[in-house]
Formats: structure tokens, sequence, C-alpha cells
């Protein structure tokens, strides 16, 4: 009897234990982000932050790049290329389905990518890489083949990108506020000016690999707001986290996992060389010799960055240390001004959107400018509004991380918003794309840093370091960004 009851005992305790872990056991996560997308749709507008929410998401295209770097199939199982590189031969995944039944094959891809070639696309690649496609053929539901006009070694890396996921000719126009794709995660809630959350897609063509039910974006632009949700328990990570200061305390804090990694990001402050007195090269030299890289990496990014002298960031290969060019030079700055016929003081706008960088870094660098005769009046405005303003061309000033690997080609779109139009670069960038061989490519590519830089189109300042917190047990947040992602495939719970 008494063993009887023992036995009974331990297999109540037993089923109390396995109630207590299944009630524990977590499925769901909330991630929490800067900036709140002003539409979901990656192939027509410019903002990051859409590809944090929708990109391996919702969305995919033919490659995957992962946290490492590297490109990896995704709908395209498999590839081949001709001996030119011109010529792309892609092998696409059976049996793929999008979000609302339809089927997914060639003819999606097709779509998809002359949808991005059209003279009416905003898409942010269009010129780097979608005007280079010459033809692109189906010859059956699963085979896509692409023509370049120029070879282009970046092509896989750039189709892994989100300006490249492959929407269906039926909800296409729909993405914005109803993106449809062939992902994990589909839609669930937006709710405007605080959260976006996705769940699980029951048809995904591997569900078992999906680890977590919901995951919830949250928008919180105040860095100390937070890191206040993440000390308080209110979200579980924060992949992005621009608030250095307190790096620190999170790594004393058990339970949290920081992770500091690499990013592609290019910190500068944007000139529109298209305004009086920045259409002077001497001007805008005078602005770079002005700023003090080492003060600002130290001052708002708690030594957390790389200095930059060009539109590059160090983990790009082929890679030149610039900052040597526009040394910090208070004087050599005065003596520019003065040598373009430029009256001081001289008043200016600096427009800064919401992120930290920006914000308290446009106060370290308008105290910088002030040194040399230059009032900087401070603009602090919303990222709608920046987009609407700056990013229009409208501003003498800005500051701004461009996140995007390997976007150098910008400049030789001269409606781009900070207004650079050099035929010099154009020919030389035309050049460095139909370059077939690896070691004139990479002389080609020192020679256009090179350009930039003497050029002084902007005041290249940082590379941002990545830091990742996340509470202890969430496992697969990204800590390096090569391109800005949430991979939410990754994530589990211990």
């Amino acid at each position: 009897m008494k063993t009887s009851a023992l036995k009974l005992c331990a297999l109540v305790l037993a089923v109390i234990a396995l109630s207590a872990s299944a009630q524990t056991r977590k499925d769901s996560a909330v991630l929490a982000m800067v900036l709140e997308p002003t539409g979901l749709d990656p192939t027509t507008a410019p903002a990051a932050a859409i590809g944090e929410i929708v990109h391996y998401n919702i969305l995919e295209g033919l490659t995957k790049i992962g946290m490492n770097g590297a490109v990896t199939p995704l709908l395209a199982e498999s590839w081949s290329m001709d001996p030119d590189g011109k010529t792309y031969t892609f092998k696409l995944r059976k049996g793929v389905k999008f979000q609302d039944g339809e089927a997914f094959d060639s003819s999606d891809v097709k779509f998809s990518f002359e949808r991005a070639k059209d003279e009416k696309s905003t898409n942010k690649a269009k010129k780097a890489v979608f005007d280079n496609i010459s033809s692109i053929s189906t010859p059956d539901p699963h085979t896509v083949i692409l023509v370049l006009n120029n070879a282009d070694g970046n092509l896989l890396f750039r189709l892994g990108e989100n300006t490249a996921v492959i929407l269906d000719p039926k909800s296409a126009d729909g993405t914005a506020t109803k993106p449809v794709g062939t992902g994990p995660y589909t839609l669930t809630e937006w709710k405007k000016g605080s959260s976006v959350t996705l769940t699980k897609w029951p048809g995904f063509r591997d569900p078992a690999s999906i680890k977590l039910n919901k995951v919830t974006f949250r928008f919180i632009n105040d860095p100390a707001a937070r890191v206040a949700a993440l000390l308080a328990g209110d979200i579980d990570a924060v992949p992005r986290l621009d608030a250095p200061q307190s790096v620190k305390q999170f790594q004393a804090d058990k339970r949290f996992t920081v992770a500091i990694g690499s990013t592609a990001g290019k910190g500068i402050m944007t000139i529109n060389n298209k305004k009086k007195p920045f259409d002077d090269v001497r001007v805008r030299r005078a602005l770079m010799h002005a700023i003090d890289r080492k003060a600002f990496i130290d001052g708002v990014l708690e030594g957390l960055a790389q200095p930059i002298g060009s539109h590059m960031a160090p983990t790009d290969a082929g890679y030149l240390d610039l900052t040597g060019v526009y040394a910090y030079n208070p004087e050599k700055a005065k003596a520019l001004l003065k040598e373009a016929g430029v009256a001081t003081p001289l008043d200016v706008t600096l427009t800064l959107p919401p992120p930290q960088y920006a914000r308290k870094g446009g106060e370290v660098i308008a105290a910088q400018l002030a040194k040399v005769g230059i009032n900087a009046k401070i603009e602090n405005v919303e990222w709608a509004q920046w987009l609407s303003g700056p990013f229009k061309g409208n501003f003498d000033l800005t500051v701004i991380n461009h996140v995007e690997p390997l976007d150098f080609m910008q400049y030789t779109n001269t409606g781009y918003y900070w207004g650079y139009d050099s035929k010099a670069f154009r020919d030389l960038a035309a050049k460095y794309a139909t370059e077939g061989n690896a070691k004139e490519r990479t002389r080609l590519f020192g020679e256009i840093q090179k350009m930039l830089t003497t050029d002084a189109v902007n005041a290249f300042i940082f590379n941002p370091a990545q830091t990742a917190v996340s509470k202890k047990g969430l496992k697969g947040v990204w800590s390096s960004s090569p391109i800005f992602a949430n991979d939410l495939s990754a994530l589990s719970w211990e």
C-alpha cells in the first residue's frame, strides 16, 4: 500500500512538472525595432526597416544571404553561370506556393524582375541590378535564364537582398499593406505606431523547421525606452541596440546574452551637392576636415564603430582605408572655406532622423562645425518626414547610416538625394561593372572609393558595429548584419 502511494505521488509530481514545462515553453517572441516603415513592400520603397520585418519571413528571393554574408539557395535550389559571367540559369524549387494558394513558378520571377526593371519602378536596385538584365527567359515552369548586359560578380548576393523578392502578379500591388509571399510567416496584425505581428504559416513547405508560432515587432524609437523594455522583460530581444552606453550593463546582467558583430553600414553626414555653397568641392572638403571621427565614435557610439573615409565598409572585399585624406583639421577647414569665398558664420540646417547616432551624433557634429564658423541649426524629424524631406533632396545636411551593402552605385544616380553628378564617376563605375578580370575589378573598386573621397561627396564618418541583446535562452538572433534582416526561421527558445 505504501509503495503504491509513493508511485502515485511520483506520478502526480511528474504530471505537474510536465504541465509546468509545457506552460513555460515559449513559442513566441517580441523583438524591438527603432523605426516603423511606412509600407511593407521592399521592392518599391527604400526604408531598411521594411526588410527587417518581411524579408525571409513573408517574402523570399532566389537566394539567401546568411548572417556571415554567405549566399545559399532559397527559391532557387541551384544555379549555373556561363564562362563569360553574363548568363545565369536558375533551377527553382518545386511544390512552392504563395500564402494565398497561388503556385510559385518561373513566371513569377519574370514578372517580379520585369516589374523592377520598368521605367516607372522605384526599386532601389533598379539601376544597379535590374537595368543590367537584358533578357529573362522561362523555358519551363522551374527554370529561369537571366542574360546580363555586363557581367556582375555580385549578382547572386544582390538577388538575396530584399529588393529582389519574388511576388505574384495577383497580389503584388497590395504588398505595401498586405504582403503575400512564399515565406514561413504571414502578416496578422499591424497596429500603426505600435507593432507588427507575424504568425507561422501552416502551408509553408517546411513547417517543422519553424519553431516560433508568433513574432511581434514593437516600434520603440527612443533608446532609453528600448533599454527599459528589455530590463522589464516586456521584449525579448533588440537585434540592433543603438544604446551603446548600455552595453556594459547588459553584459553584466546574467539574464541577457550580448553579441557584438559587424555591419555593412556607412554612417555619413550627407551633403546636398546641388545647393550653394555645397556645390563647391572645397566647402565639402572643409566639412570633412571639421569632423573629428574619433570624438564622434567615442562620444556617440561608445567606441563601437570604425572610422571610414569613403562609402564602403571595412568588411567589403577590396576596402581601402581613406580616413587619412581628410584628417580632423579645423584650421584647414577654415582655410578651405575662405578659399571658396564663403563668409562665416555660415548658417545651415542639420536635419536629424530618430536614431540615436543621428540625434546625439548631430549635436556632436554641430559643435564641431561651430569651431570652423558653421552654425548648424538642428532640425529633428520623424522617419516619414525624413523620407519626404531630405530623401527628396530638400535639405542642407543630414546624418544617416546607409545600411545596404555595396550600394555605391547610387552615386551614378544623378537624381539620388545627395545630388552628386559626375560623368567621370559614372564612366568609372560602368568600367567596373563590365570588367571581367578579378584583379582589375579590385583595382577599379579602389579607384571608385578614391574618387568619392576626392570629390568629398559626403562626410564619411563611421561603420557601426552591431550589438544584439536578447533574453537568455532565445537563440538565433543575428549578431551581424551583412543585410538588414531578422531571420525568424532561425529563432527558437532553449
